[in-house]
């Protein structure tokens, strides 16, 4: 018998015009930046989950350690998702620990938040109290 070799997952990367269809169609949005950067603005999209992937410290972003356990409290490992950041590069290794975790169906978008706003698609920036 032959070994198995155990690879990376293979990230798929979607632009902001396929998300907007995907997530429209029934697949989850996922806003992997933090609280803050979501709460200047976000994708319009129906109920977007927010789960930081890194937090901002005093020292610089460190990782989330919860960030799985976050996830599977609001999604199963068979919901279809697609992980949205600010530029697509936190979303990428966010995507890559959902689908080593078990995850069946992510997508990366790629370009993040910057890449939706620039191609002109809706947002929604929540009113400070």
């Amino acid at each position: 018998m032959g070994s198995i070799e155990r690879s990376e997952p293979e990230i798929v990367t979607v632009d902001v015009h396929a998300a907007q269809n995907l997530v429209r169609s029934g697949d989850r949005y996922l806003d992997v930046r933090t609280e803050e950067e979501f709460n200047k603005g976000h994708v319009d999209v129906d109920n977007p989950l927010n789960i930081p992937y890194m937090f901002n410290t005093p020292g610089g972003r460190v990782k989330n350690p919860k960030f799985l356990e976050q996830v599977l409290t609001v999604c199963g490992k068979d919901d279809h998702l697609i992980v949205g950041c600010q530029s697509g590069v936190r979303s990428v290794y966010a995507a890559t620990d959902l689908l080593n975790a078990g995850f069946k169906h992510v997508k990366n978008m790629g370009g993040g938040y910057k890449a939706w706003v620039e191609n002109g698609l809706s947002v929604k920036i929540p009113c400070s109290i």
